[in-house]
């Protein structure tokens, strides 16, 4: 269980997005704000201006919600891993360092994704289906190979780039299903680099 040191008061909270990993936004917390935090799985801060808890989104609705929580080595520093729902800075921005869109620059978001599925599973969803699946999931995966190298003697950029995607989403489901992730195959490609 976290238990963070509260001794010298207000602590930094670093929030990160869940499925992009970028960081969107620090704050501080009191011990108040962190039970909140944890109980409603909602970013609760100790607003320094307002002298009071504000609940992130309390106002717009743009509220954090919580995936996971982190400590530091020292226990006076908390990373929240959360899905912000809408722009995470008052300013109306993604994040509150600088204008740049909240959006992924590696394959983190999807594999987050199919993760968040595997432990929150949604009645209807194929991803779901196909976790449950393991035949069917490496079936899939075996077509979409087939498919992108079909796609990949014609000239037709657009359906070779639909057909990879299709085989890259199949494979992180695959791999999720077997109790793996995207990080697992990196350690072995760059065991094999060194």
């Amino acid at each position: 269980m976290i238990q963070p040191d509260f001794s010298k008061g207000l602590i930094p909270v670093i929030i990160q997005d869940y499925f992009t990993n970028n960081v969107l936004m620090l704050g501080y917390m009191n011990q108040e704000a962190f039970e909140r935090t944890e109980k409603e799985k909602r970013v609760t801060f100790f607003s320094r201006s307002k002298n009071r808890l504000w609940t992130k989104g309390e106002t717009s609705g743009n509220h954090l919600h919580v995936k996971s929580i982190s400590i530091d080595c020292d226990n006076d520093t908390l990373l929240i891993k959360a899905e912000p729902l809408g722009p995470t800075c008052h300013n109306g921005t993604d994040t509150c360092f600088g204008t740049f869109e909240n959006k992924s620059t590696d394959l983190g978001f999807l594999q987050n994704t199919i993760t968040d599925r595997k432990e929150n599973p949604k009645e209807g969803s194929y991803t779901n289906e196909l976790l449950n699946n393991l035949n069917k999931a490496a079936q899939k995966v075996g077509e979409e190979a087939v498919e992108l190298v079909i796609e990949a003697k014609d000239n037709n950029e657009e359906l070779f780039l639909n057909e990879a995607a299709d085989l890259m989403y199949h494979y992180l489901v695959l791999l999720t299903a077997k109790g793996h992730n995207l990080n697992d195959v990196i350690r072995v490609l760059k065991k094999r680099h060194s």
